[in-house]
This record gives C-alpha cells, sequence and structure tokens, in this order.
C-alpha cells in the first residue's frame, strides 16, 4: 500500500514541484513512490501543467565524453617483445595499449523507474478496510459523479475493458476532495463507509463497478 501523505506534505510537495525538484528527488525526500508524488501533483496541476513543469524539472543529460579517468571497455594486448608466449601469463598488459585502441561506452541517461507497479487486478471491497470517513463529490442535486476509468490518467496501463467501467471517486482527505469540486458541485460526508458495501449491489445495477481511491482501486 502507498503512503500516505499528509496535508502539509502535499503542500511542500506541490511548493517545492513549482520551484523545479524533481519527481526523483521528492519521492526520496518523502520516502514515497513516485506514482504517489505524480499522482497528487497531477491532481493539483491538471495532465497538461503537470508535463509541462515536468519536463522543465528534468536534469539536463551530461556529457557523454569520458576522461581518461572514466570507465572504458577496451581489449587486452599481448606484448610481442615478451620471451614468453603463454597467453595467460603476466605478459598480457591493457596499460601499453594506446587510448585509440579502446571503445568508450557512452553512460546510460534513461531513468528505470524500478518501483513495484500496481497489481492489475481490483481489490474486492469486502477485502478494504476503508477509513471511518470518507468525502464524495456530487452535483448540486445530489447526484453521483460518474466518471470512466479511462478518465484517470494514473490509470492507463490498464486494459481497454477495464478502462471502460463506469466508477465513482472518494477521498479521504476533504482539502483534496475540494480541489476537485468544480462550481456546479458540492461535496459530502460519508460518515460511515461501511454504506459502500451496502450500496454495492445498487450501484453494480447502475453499472457502476469500480470505486476510485487515493491509493487503489476498489471492485464492487
Amino acid at each position: 500500500m502507498a503512503k500516505r501523505l499528509t496535508n502539509d506534505q502535499k503542500e511542500k510537495i506541490i511548493d517545492s514541484f513549482k520551484k523545479g525538484e524533481s519527481i526523483d528527488d521528492l519521492s526520496k525526500l518523502y520516502k514515497c513512490t513516485k506514482q504517489t508524488i505524480i499522482r497528487n501533483l497531477k491532481k493539483t496541476f491538471g495532465e497538461k501543467n503537470f508535463q509541462e513543469l515536468n519536463s522543465k524539472n528534468k536534469p539536463l543529460n551530461k556529457s557523454s565524453t569520458f576522461n581518461n579517468n572514466d570507465f572504458v571497455v577496451g581489449v587486452t594486448s599481448y606484448d610481442k617483445n615478451t620471451r614468453n608466449t603463454n597467453p595467460s601469463s603476466n605478459d598480457f598488459r591493457d596499460d601499453i595499449i594506446p587510448q585509440s585502441q579502446f571503445l568508450e561506452i557512452a553512460p546510460l541517461e534513461y531513468e528505470i523507474d524500478d518501483l513495484q507497479q500496481k497489481d492489475l487486478a481490483s481489490v474486492p471491497i469486502s477485502d478494504v478496510d476503508l477509513p471511518d470517513i470518507a468525502y464524495m463529490v456530487v452535483d448540486k442535486k445530489i447526484e453521483l459523479s460518474i466518471k470512466y476509468l479511462k478518465d484517470y490518467p494514473e490509470w492507463q496501463f490498464l486494459s481497454q475493458d477495464e478502462l471502460n467501467r463506469k466508477t465513482i471517486e472518494i477521498y479521504f482527505d476533504l482539502k483534496t476532495a475540494k480541489r476537485s469540486c468544480n462550481k456546479e458541485q458540492k461535496i459530502i460526508k460519508v460518515p460511515n463507509t461501511n454504506l459502500f458495501k451496502l450500496v454495492a449491489p445498487i450501484l453494480l445495477k447502475k453499472g457502476i463497478s469500480r470505486i476510485v481511491s487515493v491509493d487503489k482501486l476498489i471492485a464492487l
């Protein structure tokens, strides 16, 4: 389960990202996954603005030019002036090879995300231990705000069938919920999250089969 950031930490992350701090550094500083950092930043800035800021915050590629002390791969040469012709002897000396005979290999400038990937399967709601209180964004007629799973950038790696599922979103932090609420909507408080388990059959009849939360996808 991804680490849940505090409101204070989220504000500091947003401010640091605006000032040019990279996602990699923020992930190390707050001891959470890069995906958690990215998810919170996208919710704040939106997909387009996030990508623009992220491209500016990436460090410039290092030069591929090597100094003499840099790592190089070369071919060991045999000293023809030696009397011993045994190839396994110490007469093989790579220090007499001119530098021009070495093949330089440029360093890789590719960021590899070695974090554990999300499980492609949704978590059944019966197996989820929800917090006591949650918040939801609804329209002014108290109608649920229904989205397709494909509307969430962080879940785009799922299959097309999964992306076409109807979802509702719940929040465990009021401030985060307010960020996702527009002028035509309002926020309601769910004081007992066991309600979601009770109304799961009703939601399924409406075609809603997934609940999106901050760190997991819940199957009804």
